[in-house]
Order: C-alpha cells, then sequence, then structure tokens
C-alpha cells in the first residue's frame, strides 16, 4: 500500500512530457546513473543515493535520511539486490524516458523496476521515479 501510493505521488510531482527519443549516450548514462545509485544503497550512502533523485523526488523526501527510510521500506530488492540487469530504454507510460531494470531481490524472488528519467536544465539525468513489481515464476 505504501509503495502504491508513493509511486502514485511521484507520478504526480513530475509532470508529464513528451516523448523524448534517446541517444546512445543518454542510455548508457541512464545505466551509469541507477548502477551506481544502487552501489550507494549497498553502502548504505545516503547522501550519494539521494543525489541521483530528481527535484520532485526531493520534494516529496525533502532529506536522504528519509528518502533512504523509504527505499530501505518500500524497495528492498533495489536497496540490495543479489543481482541486477539493464533491459530496454524507451518510455513510461507518462511519455518520460525510462530504463527497465530486471533484479533479483533478498528474498530470492525476481524483480522488473522501471526508472523514469528526467533530463535537468543542465543537460544531466537523474532518477524522477521508480515503479517496482514482482515477477512471478522468474525467482533465482
Amino acid at each position: 500500500m505504501l509503495r502504491a501510493l508513493l509511486v502514485i505521488l511521484a507520478l504526480l510531482a513530475a509532470p508529464a512530457t513528451r516523448a523524448e527519443t534517446l541517444s546512445d549516450a543518454d542510455r548508457a548514462e541512464f545505466q551509469r546513473i541507477i548502477s551506481e545509485q544502487i552501489q550507494a544503497f549497498r553502502a548504505d550512502d545516503g547522501a550519494k543515493a539521494y543525489g541521483y533523485a530528481a527535484p520532485s523526488l526531493h520534494q516529496i523526501f525533502p532529506t536522504a535520511d528519509i528518502f533512504m527510510q523509504m527505499v530501505k521500506r518500500g524497495y528492498q530488492p533495489v536497496y540490495r539486490p543479489q543481482s541486477f540487469r539493464f533491459g530496454e530504454t524507451g518510455n513510461d507510460p507518462l511519455g518520460r524516458p525510462s530504463q527497465r531494470v530486471t533484479l533479483v531481490g533478498p528474498d530470492g524472488k525476481t524483480y522488473e523496476a522501471l526508472y523514469s528519467m528526467q533530463r535537468q536544465p543542465d543537460g544531466t539525468w537523474l532518477i524522477s521515479g521508480c515503479t517496482l513489481i514482482e515477477v512471478p515464476g522468474l525467482d533465482a
């Protein structure tokens, strides 16, 4: 229930955009950012992990500690994945650039995360949301 509410809040906080054409450099940047955020989660480096979150998420979770509490409670597969691999890059249902990631959570179950990305005024990318679902039947 909390996870669903957080996803809804993230979607409402980030305005819908028209679909963007993504370059290979954009795709590589998405994967770098997500990988580094996961590494920061694994190291319990809240400040670094929070640094990859877009301003829209900072409005919802105003401090790194609050952000980390939310991730620890609702996103264990992202917080402590056994493994992860990148899938397709495209646009989420709201038209935002996105990256699919398949994760094996600490519980051994397989999950799919859809990371929504947001280009910042300086041209860099940040994570503007993450939707996480369990993928039944693909447990490790």
